[in-house]
């Protein structure tokens, strides 16, 4: 199997694995105050340390949580009481959830978000959180955040990043952005599923927690902490991104689809580098990801995060693609992607795709 569904999750890092190997000596819960209690508590400070400084921001304000989805509503939860909430049109479905109702903030067809929109929203002087993502999770592309977060500190505004697909892909700094939040998750980045964080700025507000309980996360996420996970989600953050390789490794990707007929949906934009999202006219993203799977090649159609359904998607939808956006998929490489994935992919989807438009001309005598 050629795994290119990073963007749902990675394999696991052998340094994630070490690490969490040797954080399963300790048998202590990192809240007692005993000799194993306290060297639990040193692993879990140690990966609270690595994590926010990896990431720009301090460690006091990296708030551990079950992933990236948790992150996003804590961060909501904490920061939004009797503020207006904006959401990007191309959010996670994590922040669309939570605020059923928000303003939307529209993008070009292009992907990126429309600053100028956010300008004439914000111009009103209600009191507002943003949430806008660094980088989409079905495109790959960039999204403009420090222009906006210049926008809402003007307007008195909050701003919250989910950093989720964009950690270990390109450079991530809280302080460098100057948002109020950041959303992060270890699976995304070859770290243990089940483990995130919300990393907040010093002038972030925080109205109470999400989850009540202990005193565990300074009061702001109560729980036992899972240590090991920690352990292993930092040490994954500390792994040096391959950008450039990546980035080779789907241009030739895209190359392949492209001779085979695709459309490269956001290709004009910055995006990650190892994230492609391909259209193919007339034939259903739900027929290609089964047939690709059949040729032994693992891809998506949009977010894994929806209960293992296939639907059109709302982010392509919002860039205006119209029935288009119910023919993409999505091809992102994992940290470990090799030329040989990449290969079996573009043979896979030039044969699989010879065969769907075969059958539509076929259907369509």
């Amino acid at each position: 199997m050629a795994y290119l569904d990073a963007n749902a999750t990675q394999a696991l890092r052998p340094v994630a694995r070490e690490a969490m190997m040797a954080a399963w000596e300790h048998t202590g819960n990192p809240s007692s105050v005993h000799g194993a209690g306290r060297a639990a508590r040193r692993v879990l400070e140690d990966a609270r340390e690595t994590l926010a400084l990896r990431f720009g921001g301090r460690p006091a304000g990296l708030i551990f949580t079950s992933g990236g989805t948790e992150a996003d509503v804590l961060a909501i939860h904490a920061m939004a009481p009797n503020r207006r909430i904006i959401v990007s049109a191309i959010e996670h479905d994590a922040i669309r959830a939570a605020v059923p109702g928000a303003a939307v903030l529209p993008v070009r067809s292009d992907g990126v978000a429309d600053l100028r929109a956010l300008a004439t929203i914000l111009a009103d002087g209600v009191q507002s959180l943003l949430c806008l993502m660094l980088a989409n999770n079905e495109t790959g592309v960039i999204q403009p955040v420090a222009e906006a977060v210049a926008l809402c500190r003007a307007h008195g505004a909050l701003l919250h990043v989910d950093a989720v697909q964009a950690a270990g892909r390109i450079p991530v700094d809280l302080a460098a952005l100057g948002a109020h939040s950041l959303a992060l998750s270890s699976h995304k980045l070859g770290g243990p599923a089940g483990i995130g964080a919300l990393l907040l700025a010093a002038d972030a507000p925080f109205s109470g927690p999400l989850i009540a309980g202990g005193g565990q996360e300074l009061r702001r996420r109560g729980g036992t902490q899972p240590v090991a996970l920690a352990a292993g989600f930092a040490a994954a953050a500390g792994a040096p991104d391959d950008a450039t390789r990546l980035a080779a490794l789907r241009d030739a990707a895209e190359a392949g689809a492209v001779a085979a007929g695709a459309i490269v949906i956001g290709a004009t934009a910055p995006r990650l580098p190892n994230t492609t999202c391909l259209a193919l006219p007339g034939v259903r993203a739900d027929a290609q990801v089964i047939a690709l799977d059949l040729e032994g090649v693992a891809v998506s159609a949009g977010s894994a995060c929806s209960s293992g359904k296939v639907a059109t998607s709302h982010v392509l939808q919002a860039m205006g693609l119209g029935v288009l956006a119910g023919n993409a998929i999505r091809v992102s490489l994992p940290w470990n992607a090799s030329e040989v994935d990449v290969e079996a992919f573009i043979a896979a989807y030039q044969r699989s795709t010879a065969r769907l438009c075969a059958a539509l001309v076929d259907s369509a005598a």
